[in-house]
């Protein structure tokens, strides 16, 4: 195996926790209306379409065309965002600082909207300490499709092969792996050193 020369860190459920229901549990009370809400009118695939690109306003206005009499819930989801980011991920963290104060090359590769990162970034300076990021919807391209892996190559001059990314996604974990990257699935700050250790990468 190549030697990571590279490594690059999803954001989401790997350096801060995202939790939509957190945003919810107010405006909704009871669980199995709110479990129906994102399974059926907020849903996983209406959002990733915003870290795609596409523009809250014209994402709103698609579901309140379907569900008008969900247009306040419709709107909380956006306007409530900074709720569902929790906290950090502190151990991931921890091994992020650390790994940069090495000298390792880090960068981030993450399935964000454009407005919703920038907001990240404030919370959460963390976030812009490594190298540079490639943010999904700066760009109009989503994990797990390899164009976006070779975009964060092109734009920060990796080598793939040197290249190790963690994710908490098995889809996105396996596309680094179909663009010739090194991937590990990211479980949890204890298994991440696990990780980066068998890889001679000491933390």
């Amino acid at each position: 195996m190549t030697p990571v020369k590279h490594i690059v860190f999803d954001i989401g459920q790997v350096l801060i926790h995202y939790e939509p229901d957190a945003a919810f549990r107010e405006l909704i009370p009871d669980a199995a209306e709110r479990k129906w809400f994102f399974d059926n009118i907020c849903t996983h695939e209406w959002n990733i379409e915003q870290d795609r690109g596409r523009k809250w306003a014209d994402a709103e206005a698609l579901l309140i065309a379907d569900f008008p009499d969900r247009e306040d819930h419709i709107r909380s989801f956006r306007k409530n965002w900074h709720m569902m980011i929790t906290h950090s991920i502190d151990g991931s963290v921890t091994i992020l600082r650390q790994l940069i104060a090495d000298g390792h090359d880090v960068t981030m590769l993450t399935n964000f909207a454009s407005d919703t990162l920038r907001e990240a970034w404030e919370r959460f300076p963390f976030l812009t300490e490594s190298r540079g990021v490639t943010v999904s919807g700066d760009i109009g391209l989503i994990k797990p499709d390899k164009a976006i892996y070779d975009h964060h190559v092109a734009a920060f001059n990796l080598d793939p092969a040197a290249t190790l990314f963690i994710d908490d996604s098995a889809r996105n974990v396996a596309g680094a792996q179909e663009a010739g990257w090194q991937s590990v699935q990211f479980t949890g700050p204890e298994a991440l050193k696990v990780d980066l250790n068998n890889l001679g990468i000491r933390v």
